[in-house]
């Protein structure tokens, strides 16, 4: 079956074709680094790394770029405040950014380009629009002329009226009075006294914001692109923009997808999570008190354009959910130890016809659009048919390697690799050894203490015909 991806563009489900076959150039709007991430801005992060990773297991070679926005008045207002240059405020949030999201399992980009390291090709891509008559100078601002663009508005799915509303609202005296008409927006801005700038032929300035990405996204992908990503609330005005500036700089279609994932939504009223209404938990302290797996876990288990509503409950319930998921785990590696080595069996092979039934579901959910909470729902039903073949008295060794082979590689889809929470378990099962090896010497007095210590750490033990098995309960 062939991956459909929701075209916001389109507003319609279109079978993914890339560009070149087995290939897909994949762009993804990144944070502005002013500030530590909050949850609103993993959620981006988490969504388009765990699509990242589908296409990498359906067998795409995915080059995936993600720039750092290092140069913006609030880069400007909280270099100011730290009493600091915005370069280092930039540095600093660029590190803080990459500690956290490794935290939580996001894959590096392919490349990370900065603002600053690409102010040339900025100053030529915007002379080439006045040459070409699409931007204007203006008192030593650059302004892109949106009414020379005949399909601006059409992925916000707005009209210039609705727009030129919405502009006027938001423009103030000075900068209007500079602009030929209010849905103007800036390509390049004359620096304020004091201010970080470049030299450029219409003055000393910096970049807007939206010219960027169109910049490194055709500089390091190519005039067109396969996907382009972002947050909900880029939209408009930042990908409209986007849109517009490149398809008049370079005569092509800028990207043949475009994909917007949900907000995260917190309180009574379902608000959106943002720093501007300072409503937001910022990752790093989350990552301090909650697994980051099971973070990781909760922001990749909703489908991508859904709304996410972050509350103690939905963290509850992750934990539960990969707790669950943590257990079969265990109990893969527990009957690897005493899984026999032969020929496998008509009821082996049922087993894995079976499983193989489940992965084709996944597959088949998750290449429709993404569906990664239906996809989830495979994975437990996935579970329970791997838990009734581990129930067995003998299991054979080549279908439980195959097993956990399988469940790791979908496991991994959603970022949540087991191996990282081996150093805890493996403190655990040497507790649970020495247990065993008291009730042997008929200790109990000793095995019933650590049978207690383990419960008052959230875990259960349980005594089965194949030996002593472990979950984690959560309250």
């Amino acid at each position: 079956m062939a991956i459909q991806i929701y075209n916001t563009l389109t507003r319609t489900k279109e079978i993914f074709k890339p560009i070149v076959e087995g290939k897909v150039n994949f762009y993804v709007c990144g944070p502005t680094v002013y500030n530590y991430i909050h949850i609103g801005n993993a959620r981006s992060a988490v969504s388009f790394d765990t699509i990242r990773r589908y296409l990498i297991y359906r067998g795409y070679e995915v080059n995936y770029v993600s720039n750092f926005t290092d140069v913006d008045d609030k880069i400007i207002k909280a270099a100011s405040e730290e009493g600091i240059t915005p370069e280092a405020i930039a540095d600093k949030y660029i590190q803080a950014f990459k500690e956290d999201t490794a935290a939580i399992n996001v894959m590096p980009a392919t490349l990370h380009p900065r603002v600053m390291e690409n102010i040339s090709d900025i100053i030529e891509f915007i002379q080439v629009l006045i040459e070409k008559g699409y931007a204007y100078e203006s008192s030593g601002d650059v302004y892109f002329k949106t009414s020379s663009f005949d399909k601006y508005g059409q992925l916000s799915d707005q009209s210039i009226d609705e727009l030129l509303v919405g502009a006027s609202e938001r423009v103030q005296d000075l900068i209007a009075e500079r602009k030929n008409d209010p849905l103007d927006f800036a390509l390049w801005k004359q620096a304020k006294p004091g201010e970080i700038h470049w030299h450029s032929p219409w003055g000393e300035g910096r970049p807007g914001w939206h010219i960027e990405c169109s910049v490194m996204a055709t500089k390091y992908l190519g005039e067109t692109i396969d996907i382009h990503g972002g947050g909900q609330d880029l939209q408009f005005p930042h990908h409209e923009n986007e849109i517009a500036q490149s398809e008049c700089a370079t005569g092509h279609t800028f990207s043949n997808y475009w994909m917007h994932n949900g907000f995260v939504t917190i309180g009574q009223d379902d608000e959106k999570m943002s720093k501007s209404l300072g409503n937001f938990v910022l990752l790093r302290d989350l990552i301090n008190e909650v697994d980051p797996l099971v973070v990781r876990f909760l922001l990749a288990t909703v489908h991508y354009r859904r709304p996410l509503r972050f509350d103690e409950k939905s963290i509850h319930d992750a934990t539960t959910n990969l707790e669950r998921l943590k257990e079969v785990n265990r109990r893969l590696k527990h009957r690897l130890e005493d899984a026999v080595e032969q020929d496998l069996t008509e009821q082996d092979q049922k087993f894995k016809q079976a499983i193989r039934e489940k992965i084709e579901q996944f597959e088949a959910e998750m290449d429709n659009d993404f569906q990664a909470g239906n996809a989830l729902t495979v994975i437990f039903d996935l579970t329970k048919v791997m838990n009734k073949y581990l129930e067995a008295s003998v299991v054979n060794r080549e279908v439980i390697e195959w097993m956990q082979s399988k469940f790791e590689q979908l496991m991994s889809i959603f970022g949540i690799i087991f191996k990282e929470t081996e150093t805890l378990e493996e403190e655990i099962e040497q507790l649970i050894e020495e247990r065993n090896q008291a009730r042997k010497e008929r200790n109990f007095a000793k095995a019933d203490e650590i049978r207690e210590q383990l419960k008052a750490q959230g875990i259960l033990l349980d005594d089965t015909p194949q030996g002593t098995t472990w979950k984690r309960v959560t309250t």
